[in-house]
C-alpha cells in the first residue's frame, strides 16, 4: 500500500485523528488500473471520474474513524490524518475489496431464477440463497454468477480530505441523527437535555421503508458515541392543514391614568419673641 502526501509544513508533533472520533470529509475513489470512477462525495469530483449523477445529494460524509465506516486499508490510514489534511491513498486488493477468489464463481441452472430467467442480461445483479452476484455469462440454460466484489483484485485510490471533527454532545447528536434520518429540504428536529435526546421525524419520511429499523440504528450510535445520553424518543406530528388558523387573542389596550398630584403643605414659622424688645 502506497500512501502519497501534499507537501506542506506539519508540525512535528501533529495531532491525529482517534478511534471513534466523528468527522466530517470528502472523498473521491477509482480504479487505479483503469481511473474508473466509483464513488465521490462531491459533484466536482463525480464529474471527474464521470460518475456525476443529477439525482444524487452530494455532502460531505459523516465517519467514525476506526470503527469500520470506511474499508479497512483507508480507515487505517484516516487514523492517521488530522483536520484540514489531505491525502491520496492507495489500497492493495488485500487492504480494500480482497483478491479475487475462483472459488466463488458458480453456474448457475437458469431455472432457479424463476420468472426472472428470461429477463437475465450479462452484468445484471443477482441475490441467490441470500448471496449477491453478478452474472458474467448465460449459455446452455446456465448463467455464470460471480460472488466476489465487483471491485476484488484491483488496486483503489483515494482522494481523502478531513474537514472537520465533530465536537460537543449536541454536534455529536445532531450529526447521527441526520445521517440515517433526512428528507428533501427537511431535517429532524433534535433536542438533547439532561441525558434525554427527542427526535422530531419529518412528515415526508413518515411512511419511510424501513423506519423502525433506522430509528433503532440512530439510537445505537447514539447510545456508542455519546454514552451521557439514557433514552432517545422519536416523535411524529400529525397537523391538520384544513383547520382555520388559531386566532390570535387580543389584549385590552388600558390606558393608565396618572394619579393626583399630592401637595405636601410646607410647616408655618413660629413668631418668637426678642429679649428686650416689646411685641
Amino acid at each position: 500500500m502506497k500512501v502519497h502526501k501534499p507537501k506542506s509544513k506539519v508540525a512535528q508533533f501533529q495531532m491525529v485523528l482517534q478511534k471513534g472520533a466523528l468527522i466530517f470529509a470528502n472523498y473521491s475513489a477509482r480504479v487505479k488500473d483503469t481511473g474508473e470512477g466509483i464513488e465521490s462525495t462531491t459533484e466536482e469530483g463525480a464529474k471527474k471520474l464521470n460518475i456525476f449523477d443529477s439525482n444524487r445529494k452530494y455532502a460531505p460524509r459523516l465517519i467514525a474513524v476506526g470503527e469500520g465506516w470506511l474499508i479497512k486499508g483507508l480507515d487505517e490510514e484516516v487514523q492517521k490524518m488530522d483536520v484540514g489534511e489531505k491525502k491520496e491513498v492507495e489500497l492493495s486488493p488485500e487492504k480494500a475489496f480482497g483478491q479475487r477468489d475462483p472459488t466463488q464463481v458458480r453456474m448457475i441452472p437458469l431455472r432457479k431464477f424463476g420468472e426472472r430467467e428470461h429477463e437475465l442480461e450479462v452484468g445484471d445483479s443477482v441475490d441467490i440463497d441470500n448471496r449477491v452476484g453478478t452474472i458474467r455469462f448465460i449459455g446452455s440454460g446456465r448463467a455464470q454468477v460471480d460472488f466476489n466484489h465487483r471491485l476484488a483484485g484491483k488496486k483503489i485510490v483515494y482522494d481523502f480530505e478531513v474537514l472537520s471533527k465533530v465536537e460537543g454532545e449536541e454536534g455529536k447528536v445532531k450529526a447521527l441523527v441526520e445521517r440515517r434520518l433526512t428528507a428533501d429540504g427537511q431535517k429532524p428536529g433534535v433536542e438533547l437535555q439532561g441525558g434525554m435526546l427527542r427526535v422530531s421525524i419529518p412528515q415526508d419520511l413518515y411512511l419511510l421503508e424501513g423506519l423502525q429499523i433506522i430509528k433503532k440504528g440512530i439510537a445505537n450510535d447514539v447510545f456508542k458515541f455519546v454514552p451521557d445520553v439514557r433514552e432517545v424518543t422519536f416523535s411524529e406530528n400529525f397537523m391538520n392543514e384544513k383547520a382555520p388558523p388559531k386566532k390570535e387573542e387580543k389584549k385590552e389596550e388600558t390606558q393608565e391614568v396618572p394619579a393626583p398630584a399630592t401637595v405636601t403643605p410646607r410647616p408655618r414659622k413660629r413668631k418668637t419673641s426678642t429679649p428686650g424688645k416689646s411685641s
